[in-house]
Formats: structure tokens, C-alpha cells, sequence
């Protein structure tokens, strides 16, 4: 059970808080939610506390589980590209990681695309999972590894640094 205040994940939206747990009567039966609120876009939540873990809301990593998915990011020797696979079955895939909410295939599809630009322009689509993989990644690990959020991100352009546009953008 998460308690009141403690940071969780919930998938494919980042880092919320818990800001209170709220008992509601759904078709005669009492229910008790959580009530997470979104930090990156302030969005509420109800996530019922029964079903919590199988939505996949689970608690911030540890330092230890930051500092390994950066080292992840470093290693591109799984790295597998865009040969023979079709963008929407990519987009597909990637989705489903992201709504995975597990950090390692955030981590994945945030290497995959980066490397994947420096191929090839990415689409429209494919800079917007590239975002979202970049946002989840960076708030995450700016609470794990208790550094700004910015700072993350410019650690992680730096790795891809052969990847990127002049200007640093993806």
C-alpha cells in the first residue's frame, strides 16, 4: 500500500504524488482509490487501491535503479534500429513500452529513437514518443538520483551527443 505524499509511477504519465486515499460506493460496493496527482501536468488520478499494482503503479526507483538505467542509455549494443520493421509496427511497440510503465523499456525506446535520428529524420509521431520517453525518464530519475530534471536531460544529450542536430535537439 502507498502512503500519503509518497512519489509513485503510473504509466505512460510519469511521477504523481499520492494525495489522499478516498473510500467511494460504486454499485452498492465501497472502493478505495488513490488519488495521485500527475506532477508534470497536474492531472488527477483515481487508481483503485485492489487494482493498483496490475494498472502498474509502483514506486519512484531507487538511486541504484536510476544509475543502472543511465548505464543502459550508454550501452547500444542491443540496439536494434528500424530494418524490416514498418513505422506503425515500431509505434505500436513503442506505445506498449511506454504503457508498460517498466523504466528499462522506457529506457529502450528512448535509446531506440535517439539512435534511430541519427539515421533518418524522425517523424512527427516519432519525436512525440521521443518527448514522452524523454519526459518520463528524466522526472524519474531527477527524484531517484535527487538531481534537476534539466540536468538529467542535458546528461542524457550528452550520451547521445554524436546523434544530435548542432543545436542539441533531437
Amino acid at each position: 500500500m502507498f502512503e500519503i505524499n509518497e512519489l509513485v509511477v503510473y504509466p505512460a504519465q510519469g511521477v504523481g504524488k499520492v494525495e489522499r486515499v478516498e473510500t467511494q460506493e460504486i454499485r452498492g460496493a465501497k472502493t478505495e482509490f488513490y488519488i495521485v496527482r500527475i506532477l508534470a501536468n497536474n492531472v488527477t488520478l483515481m487508481v483503485p487501491v485492489a487494482n493498483a499494482e496490475s494498472v502498474g503503479l509502483r514506486s519512484v526507483c531507487t538511486r541504484e535503479e536510476g544509475q543502472t538505467v543511465l548505464e543502459v542509455l550508454k550501452d547500444r549494443s542491443d540496439f536494434t534500429g528500424y530494418t524490416g520493421q514498418n513505422w506503425n509496427r515500431r509505434y505500436r511497440e513503442y506505445s506498449e513500452k511506454l504503457k508498460s510503465g517498466n523504466l528499462r523499456d522506457v529506457a529502450y525506446v528512448l535509446k531506440e529513437l535517439l539512435l534511430i535520428g541519427r539515421d533518418k529524420e524522425l517523424s512527427f509521431g516519432e519525436r512525440r514518443l521521443l518527448e514522452q520517453a524523454m519526459s518520463l525518464i528524466t522526472l524519474e530519475l531527477s527524484f531517484a538520483l535527487e538531481r534537476d530534471q534539466e540536468e538529467i536531460r542535458e546528461s542524457i544529450q550528452e550520451m547521445f551527443a554524436d546523434v544530435l542536430n548542432e543545436d542539441g535537439k533531437m
